[in-house]
């Protein structure tokens, strides 16, 4: 199965690396579709990592590095509330809770956040927010998304396929 056409393989370095973060989301989206509450639940052991948890997770990066880390805003619901004390892996954990539509929409909504408030215009531009005393520049911050990504997009091939036998990206 091809979903999405490649990333740009040449262009400016705003080009490409938001050409793999899109390929990449693309990549997520279509590992996740058509899945009822039961397969974005499903695990494949002996990790403890599911389709929902993982787009749950995905959610909470758009936001977190784009919104609070980049733009120095205040978390959002439901990360504002979450018990990231008791739990720090909270939006993996209870995704398995949440409507399908729903954590396909909160994911979906952090993506277009990401995408309309990036700035994509100086890659050299520093966070507003501070983490752990550190700045960082606009250009890391588009790198970990394509790093979150790619990580992620592999583990939705082993998760999907031992789901219901579908691969290909």
């Amino acid at each position: 199965m091809r979903c999405c056409a490649d990333p740009p393989t040449s262009g400016s370095e705003v080009g490409v690396l938001t050409g793999f973060v899109d390929f990449l989301r693309k990549t997520i989206a279509v590992k996740t579709e058509g899945l009822d509450a039961a397969g974005l639940r499903a695990l494949h052991p002996p990790s403890t990592m599911t389709l929902g948890g993982m787009l749950k997770h995905l959610a909470f990066v758009e936001d977190y590095w784009v919104g609070q880390v980049m733009l120095d805003r205040p978390a959002t619901s439901p990360w504002d509330t979450a018990p990231w004390t008791d739990d720090p892996d909270w939006d993996w954990h209870l995704a398995a809770d949440d409507d399908p539509g729903e954590l396909v929409s909160l994911w979906r909504a952090s993506v277009e956040r990401s995408r309309r408030n990036f700035p994509l215009h100086d890659l050299d531009l520093l966070s507003l927010r501070q983490v752990r005393g550190e700045r960082f520049s606009a250009r890391w911050i588009l790198t970990h998304l394509v790093e979150e990504y790619g990580r992620h997009a592999g583990h939705a091939d082993l998760i999907r396929e031992a789901i219901d036998g579908t691969t290909g990206e």
